[in-house]
Parts: C-alpha cells; structure tokens; sequence
C-alpha cells in the first residue's frame, strides 16, 4: 500500500467510529434489540389462578372449601401457619404491554367461608379482551338467548322413568364373600 492510501485510511477510520457511535445513539429501539433490527422471542408468562367478577359473586359466606374449590378452583398458595386462608394470585406478563397481577383471599372460619377480598376484578369479557393479541376479535357469545332456546328441539320422553326400569345387560352370580 502507497503512504497516501495508508493516510487516507487513518484519516477516515476514525470518523466512521464516531459516525456508526453517533448514529447507534439516536435510534429509538428496544434494549433487547440487536442494531434495532433482531429482537429475540420472548415468551408470555401466566401463572396462577384467573378469577372473574362472575366466578367471586358465586363464593358466599357459609360456603365449604369444597364448594369453593369447584367455583374458582385449586388455591395458588396454602400456608401451613395460616390454614383458614386461601390466596388466588394471577400475573401474566407478556411482550409490549404492562404486566397484570390480581389477587383474591378467602378466609375460612373452621370449614365455611368467613370473608372473600376480591378487589376490581374483570369479567370474563374484559379478561379475554385483555389477552387478546390481536385487536378487533370479536369474543363468542357465551349464553343462549330466549328465542335460541326455545329453537332448540325437545328431547324424546321415555315412556317408563329410568328408575323403574329394568337393568339391561348381562346378569352375573358372584360367589359369596363370608365362607359357609
């Protein structure tokens, strides 16, 4: 390499640093970006127990943990020193929006719900428009209405009731269980 080549080239390569410096500054992109054209997949995290407005209205004080556990279901947390409370957390926390977190705490006195604490919760509507990742998705209609209802055809009526009727299938003999 001729000395005015090698000059040039000392010349200009400082001005690139600076100029790729200054240029890598002024671009709005994500911290996980790489140059602001490759982001790396980031998964949605949901862990816990979603508990609607409609599923709390259905826990009453008087309630049996039984009951309770068939409406909004399995607890999140039980603690050992605290057994008469039951806590229902939900977070999800997904890409690009804020993180949610809802909490819900039954207090049992012996084995009937004493007190339930469940601040704002969504309905099943909002919730599901919540999640939603893509915009204007139209949510299912849940519930008939009275005329659906009345469309649906009848079901055959038997004519003997299912408990007076004689069983159907193969008769067995069993040995006795108590020797004779």
């Amino acid at each position: 390499m001729s000395r005015i080549r090698l000059a040039r080239l000392r010349a200009t390569l400082p001005v690139l640093v600076l100029a790729l410096g200054v240029a890598g500054c002024s671009t709005n992109r994500s911290p996980d970006s790489f140059l602001g054209l490759i982001t790396p997949y980031r998964i949605d995290i949901v862990q816990g127990n979603v508990v609607t407005s409609e599923q709390a209205a259905q826990v009453k004080p008087g309630m049996s943990r039984n009951q309770v556990r068939d409406v909004l279901g399995s607890p999140m947390v039980t603690d050992l020193f605290h057994a008469d409370r039951w806590d229902y957390i939900f977070t999800i926390r997904r890409p690009g929006t804020e993180p949610q977190r809802r909490s819900v705490v039954v207090v049992f006195d012996g084995d009937a719900v004493k007190t339930i604490d469940a601040p704002a919760l969504p309905s099943e509507r909002e919730f599901v428009a919540s999640i939603a990742t893509r915009k204007n998705v139209k949510v299912p209609v849940l519930e008939l209405t009275e005329a659906q209802r009345k469309a649906l055809p009848v079901p055959p009526r038997s004519e003997t009731p299912a408990a007076t009727a004689e069983p159907v299938g193969p008769v067995r003999a069993y040995p006795p269980l108590e020797p004779s």
